[in-house]
């Protein structure tokens, strides 16, 4: 095994969106094109076709079909890839990845993540996909500091109607069911298409049930120069919880299944579950797209969208104190005053995500250049509702709200990109960028501040004005060599919790990217390869040091220096049509220079520090291994996908108690093709996750504690909870195109 951001710059180069010709309309690469990088651009990134893809997308979120691409790691609540996933670039976290569908943002403006479940099957309707490390190139949206990752969803132009069904059903009722139809070419210019999906699984760990239902429709207009789409994607889910994972102790004690979640104690002293302890959300994307070629030299992409979110998760809570929920203490039938009860709650959101992209391109001799924008607003309630309360005595309306803020965001940003031919195969690259953000919460939070001896309240008003240079040049030296060199700026805001969970005098500031990143690609023939080493040295990250804030929630802080040093490889062989090998590695150094860790004792009171020098970036492994081997022999397809992660530390201070162990993880896909008069393909598949069981664990969390022994001596004690991912599994797959 090799190493990894070079299979990035291969699938790049054999891609259909670097063809140099200004005169073709490639109807195929439909989506607003500023976001892209091309072989000309210097950067390290992966082009993926959805043919890629489609062996292993049985009902998994997209970081589960991306994880065997350079650098990158996925993750899973519920051991299955089905529900709450997440993926790490370089081992920056979900927070500090682009994505965006067809050139539009699409992560939560506030939390800056994508939440996959909401947009379950998403990569049903995806027609290509890129993914680019490290600071990338100018996008909208937040901002990238580990990677981009950009969909763009299908065009059918297909003259003839077209219908696809695929079904799979495999383990741990793990399924899904898809359905597409798409008019074919109407009156030659008019197009439609709609899928329908579902999507279930009851979790490898338990009670961690996954109920997802979404659709993509569509309608375009497309003729010689101008093609428009209007399109719709969503989805709705319905997931039991599953993030407080579980100790290596209770493992060992009640199995790798074992899920706390929802758990009190009944009565009758009787441990239960509570059932109804789910996340719920409903959301749906709109876009409006249109791409317009004016002269063979000038273009037009633009597109406006909104995205409407609506959702909640409930939970039991156990021996809760009601002044926090804005209850009174009662007097129960004993005569005794509680102040304390079990509890069910809901936290609500509601909210807004809307705007406008565009991007105009030039393109004409020696000179590509673009010229692009956005501006988005966003705006959401949050808000908590109490549903009962345990032998409560007191006024209780249905549903009675506790807290509600308010938090608004307007994004803008404008930028200035050109790839200008110097001389013969040498081109020079500049991207300047510059964005604006205001953002506000106002209102009642839904922590209790002790100190003021009432919920927490919000009144943030923050602006950022960020200047993002990026600068590079690319070597085309012939048609087989490449080399590049590059050096970008990235600023980033911080996200909401980072206001919600701290107080006004420990507000943190902006992270600041500086990343330095060189390559060189080869593709000849049979043999294809690459290598990218980058430097990613980082001012003020954001990162969680021990300390906690007046509500008691753990506080992420700035580090003043931080940085990510690494190699990534590829190695891709091809020596006869029915065979081929890909491999990726990456080999990196991820440290925090100076860090000081803050632990509190068991009344979160009383903190004492210590001091690190050169100290491992949380979740951040030295060592990522990529493999496939692919076999395509007459109708027949066999798979074989490979994944090495080393040892990840959960904290910032190298604790071996507090260490994902190395593991390896390997999936094997049979399949057949049928050619039968009636239908255009018949495919029979057969999936084996985890071929070799391998029992490991993906993510966790982890904390800190100390107590003073009978002679005042501080003594540290350390946790850790863990994320079992499911053994080896089996599920069986079909699809029927006609």
């Amino acid at each position: 095994m090799l190493c990894a951001s070079l299979s990035s710059v291969c699938y790049a180069q054999s891609s259909k969106a670097d063809t140099d010709s200004a005169t073709v309309i490639n109807l195929e690469e439909v989506s607003i094109q500023a976001p892209r990088a091309t072989a000309r651009t210097p950067i390290a990134f992966t082009n993926l076709q959805s043919e890629q893809l489609s062996a292993f997308n049985l009902g998994q979120d997209v970081p589960f079909l991306l994880q065997t691409t350079p650098s990158v790691i996925a993750t899973s609540d519920a051991g299955t890839g089905v529900g709450y996933t997440s993926i790490r670039v370089r081992g920056t976290d979900a927070t500090r990845i682009n994505v965006s569908a067809n050139g539009i943002p699409i992560n939560n403006s506030e939390s800056h993540q994508l939440y996959w479940v909401n947009t379950p099957d998403l990569i049903s309707s995806a027609s290509t996909i890129q993914i680019q490390r490290g600071a990338g190139i100018s996008n909208f949206g937040s901002a990238s500091f580990g990677g981009s990752i950009d969909m763009t969803t299908d065009l059918y132009t297909d003259k003839r109607p077209s219908a696809e069904f695929a079904g799979s059903y495999g383990m741990y009722n793990t399924h899904k069911e898809t359905l597409k139809v798409a008019s074919g070419l109407l009156r030659n210019h008019w197009t439609a298409d709609l899928r329908l999906s579902n999507i279930g699984s009851d979790g490898y760990i338990e009670r961690a049930f996954a109920h997802l239902w979404s659709y993509k429709g569509q309608v375009a207009y497309v003729n010689d120069n101008t093609l428009v789409r209007l399109l719709a994607f969503g989805g709705k889910e319905r997931t039991y919880h599953a993030w407080n994972y579980a100790t290596k102790e209770e493992m060992e004690t009640y199995g790798r299944r074992y899920n706390s979640c929802g758990q009190y104690t009944d009565d009758q002293g009787n441990t239960a579950y509570y059932p109804d302890q789910t996340d719920n959300y409903i959301q749906h994307n709109f876009q409006l797209i249109l791409d317009r070629r004016f002269t063979p030299e000038w273009s037009l992409n633009a597109a406006l969208h909104y995205t409407k979110g609506d959702g909640y998760y409930q939970e039991y809570k156990t021996r809760r104190t009601l002044k926090e929920y804005g209850l009174t203490p009662f007097v129960d039938a004993d005569g005794n005053l509680q102040k304390k009860s079990d509890l069910i709650r809901r936290k609500k959101m509601d909210n807004g995500f809307g705007g406008g992209v565009f991007a105009v391109n030039y393109r004409s001799g020696i000179v590509d250049a673009t010229l692009g924008g956005a501006a988005n607003h966003y705006g959401g309630y949050h808000f908590g509702q109490i549903a009962w309360v345990k032998n409560y005595l007191g006024p209780l309306a249905p549903d009675q709200e506790y807290y509600r803020n308010k938090g608004k965001k307007t994004d803008a940003n404008i930028y200035a990109r050109a790839n200008v031919d110097i001389a013969r195969g040498f081109s020079a690259y500049a991207d300047l960028q510059y964005r604006h953000i205001d953002y506000k919460i106002n209102g009642v939070n839904d922590r209790y501040d002790y100190v003021a001896d009432q919920l927490q309240t919000l009144n943030v008003h923050e602006k950022f004005n960020f200047f993002n240079p990026k600068l590079g040049v690319n070597w085309r030296i012939n048609n087989h060599h490449r080399l590049f060199a590059s050096f970008a700026v990235a600023q980033k805001e911080p996200s909401r919790d980072c206001y919600t969970k701290s107080q006004p005098n420990l507000y943190p500031t902006r992270e600041k990217l500086y990343d330095y990143e060189i390559g060189y690609t080869f593709n000849r023939g049979m043999v294809s390869a690459a290598v990218n080493l980058y430097y990613m040295s980082y001012r003020d990250q954001l990162v969680p040091t021990g300390m906690i804030g007046d509500t008691g929630e753990l506080l992420t802080m700035n580090v003043p220096d931080s940085y990510r040093a690494g190699i990534e490889l590829m190695f891709g062989l091809k020596p006869v049509d029915w065979f081929a090998w890909n491999v990726n590695a990456t080999f990196s150094r991820n440290r925090i220079k100076n860090f000081t860790e803050t632990i509190y004792d068991d009344d979160y009171a009383n903190p004492i520090t210590f001091f690190y020098k050169d100290t491992p970036i949380a979740f951040s492994p030295s060592v990522i291994l990529g493999n496939i081997f692919s076999f395509n022999y007459r109708n027949f397809t066999a798979v074989l996908q490979s994944q090495y992660v080393s040892k990840q530390y959960m904290t910032n201070v190298k604790s071996d108690e507090q260490a994902i162990d190395p593991y390896f993880v390997t999936n094997l896909h049979l399949g057949y093709d049928f050619k039968l008069r009636h239908c255009r393909r018949l495919h029979l598949g057969f999936t084996v996750n985890n071929l070799f069981s391998a029992k490991y664990s993906s993510n966790g969390y982890a904390g800190a504690g100390y107590y003073r022994d009978e002679q005042g001596e501080a003594q540290v004690y350390r946790y850790a909870y863990y994320s079992a991912q499911a053994p080896i599994n089996v599920i069986g797959s079909v699809i029927v195109s006609f």
